[in-house]
């Protein structure tokens, strides 16, 4: 069907709204707190080397600052601005947002870098990235030479990655004068950034608009799920339009807390306006993360359930209202085990108080924390627990070793880690063959560093070169690196979802489900089937198969698994059963060691004339 408009009134019409698109957002851009400030940031960039910000999450420092240093001129000559990101949700859709504002298609001047997908090319200057990614770049680069400025961004979150480029990068800096260091972080910790970086200013950029009123539980709450759902409705239905933030701390709380709004909603019906419920966490497919970003349809309210991704490194507009029932999820690492555990743990003052500060950023707020006044000050820790401190130090040491890093007890650490966490770290790299005894790095070693992965991983990967299985390896360790994300599992559809899962199942185990395929080894993560079920060979731990394995109901007399996880037990997760006579094969060094032969001497022959076959 023909238009009405002539060809050159359309490409006119076209043209003014693309204009008019571009217009209002550098209204947007001049409209963020950090924009008074531009000519004094730069003078101070300028200026000092080292420049510690201090910015609320929303006062634009993340996609403001870099563009500020290329108007400036910092990227002439082909030199590059990094960014980088705690998390790989903020580094895309920061890169998307600037690419945006600089009307360039993302992936040429503006692109981002994260694990398993690198959206760059050689025209690009502006890179944002993971930490962790950053880390990898030092293996090519050590220098970081195509760097003119480097922004550790989120630095707060004193994520592992972010802590160990604050020791490298404070080292480059004293033998690369010309290379600018950007530390940026939300309103805490900033005075410890500058005394760890030899006295660096800090620079205050002014963030939270509007006033939070904060309000407090006069007891605690027995039941804080029910208590969110009851606070949403109460809200829902007396106070003025807005939209709510609710934070939880994972898939499962914040499943169940939509599922209770969405049945309170349709009971209540006709007699409340309609309220959106729109949940936000890492497992979710991106399209449905993407809901959260629309804007809320006239009449309505939006609440949002998130996980603290959306404490620091995402922005939802619209929001008024926040609820914290005051608890989030931690990783915490148990070096004599090596077990990792994720434990609901009650977050920290820094924590609590930027949940609050999501209320005040279009107009005045509300935060209603569902604990006591007394609860904050007494019970809360100050900060939370840097993460090099509770967690697996393996991939570090590694990707340290190879850099030339050999004496781990004196790396400039901001926090140093456990010594028996550093001493674990190094006694499974030996047992895998990346160290000698002497703990220097071997050949085999450098490699496995170059492998973006968990060293159990890396050597698997470069293991399977000898057993030409090489591709279906790589396919094994890139779903293993995906964290059980695989399979969604809604909670309205469990059957279904179950239904589906089963038809992958094949005999074998949990790693053949992700792949049929039978060669595979981490002989590190062996466990036995005794007497009371499951040890691990290292410790003689006891543990246990999960009940989402395939291999739940078979019990095989030995089992390799490729994480320890405490949740209600201490749970095996993707198991998959072996013989004994592989692991002698691939690590004689290692399980013809004391652990081994007593709990096994008297089953297993040791002569060496016996087949595999005869062995397993």
């Amino acid at each position: 069907m023909k238009g009405t408009r002539t060809e050159e009134e359309q490409e006119a019409l076209a043209l003014s709204q693309a204009e008019l698109k571009k217009q209002s957002m550098q209204e947007v851009r001049r409209s963020l707190p950090i924009f008074p400030y531009r000519e004094d940031l730069l003078a101070a960039i300028h200026e000092h080397q080292i420049l510690v910000i201090e910015g609320e999450t929303g006062s634009g420092k993340t996609t403001q600052i870099p563009q500020y240093l290329l108007e400036d001129g910092y990227t002439q000559g082909g030199m590059k601005i990094g960014c980088t990101q705690p998390r790989r949700v903020a580094a895309m859709s920061v890169a998307a947002r600037v690419a945006q504002e600089m009307s360039v298609k993302l992936g040429n001047e503006v692109g981002y870098s994260i694990r398993f997908e690198d959206c760059t090319s050689e025209r690009t200057v502006l890179k944002y990235m993971t930490d962790g990614m950053l880390l990898r770049e030092f293996l090519t680069e050590p220098d970081l030479a195509s760097y003119s400025v480097i922004i550790i961004d989120e630095a707060h979150e004193r994520t592992l990655h972010t802590d160990i480029l604050f020791g490298l990068i404070k080292d480059i800096a004293r033998f690369r004068s010309d290379l600018k260091v950007l530390v940026a972080s939300a309103t805490l910790d900033t005075e410890r950034f500058s005394c760890f970086f030899d006295d660096a200013p800090v620079f205050r950029i002014p963030g939270r608009r509007f006033p939070v009123d904060i309000f407090y539980t006069k007891a605690p709450e027995a039941d804080y799920l029910e208590a969110c759902v009851v606070s949403v409705l109460q809200i829902h239905v007396t106070q003025s339009p807005g939209d709510i933030l609710v934070f939880l701390t994972g898939q499962e709380e914040i499943e169940a807390c939509c599922e209770l709004l969405q049945e309170r909603c349709r009971r209540l019906g006709s007699k409340i306006a309609e309220l959106l419920v729109l949940p936000i966490y890492a497992n979710l497919p991106s399209d449905m993360q993407a809901k959260i970003f629309n804007p809320t349809p006239p009449g309505a309210r939006k609440v949002v359930v998130a996980t603290n991704i959306a404490e620091t490194s995402l922005t939802i507009d619209g929001i008024i209202y926040v609820i914290d029932p005051g608890f989030c999820k931690q990783k915490s690492y148990n070096a004599r085990t090596g077990m990792e555990s994720l434990i609901v743990t009650p977050c920290s003052r820094a924590s609590a108080n930027q949940r609050a500060g999501r209320a005040g950023r279009v107009a005045a707020g509300k935060c209603f924390r569902l604990y006591t006044a007394w609860a904050f000050k007494h019970e809360m820790e100050e900060s939370t627990v840097p993460e090099i401190q509770r967690t697996n130090l393996g991939n570090v040491v590694l990707l340290l070793k190879s850099l030339g890093i050999n004496d781990l007890i004196h790396f400039d650490f901001m926090d140093p880690p456990p010594h028996e966490t550093l001493v674990l770290a190094l006694e499974q790299l030996y047992a895998l063959g990346a160290l000698n005894h002497l703990g220097e790095l071997t050949k085999l070693g450098r490699r496995m560093a170059e492998l973006p992965v968990d060293p159990m991983l890396s050597k698997m990967i470069l293991a399977s070169e000898q057993y030409k299985c090489s591709e279906e390896v790589l396919t094994i360790a890139a779903m293993l690196s995906v964290n059980n994300s695989i399979f969604y599992r809604p909670k309205d559809k469990v059957v279904h979802a179950d239904n589906a899962r089963m038809n992958f199942v094949v005999p074998g185990g949990d790693h053949l489900v992700l792949l049929n395929v039978l060669e595979i080894r981490y002989f590190y993560h062996t466990a036995r089937l005794s007497k009371g079920g499951y040890k691990t060979v290292k410790h003689q731990q006891t543990v246990y198969v999960h009940p989402n394995s395939s291999l739940f109901e078979e019990q095989p007399r030995w089992l390799i698994y490729h994480e320890l996880v405490f949740t209600t037990k201490e749970f095996m997760r993707q198991v998959c059963l072996l013989r004994l006579g592989w692991l002698l094969e691939v690590a004689p060094h290692y399980y013809k060691s004391k652990e081994l032969e007593d709990s096994s001497s008297k089953k297993m022959p040791r002569k060496q004339g016996k087949t595999k076959e005869e062995l397993g």
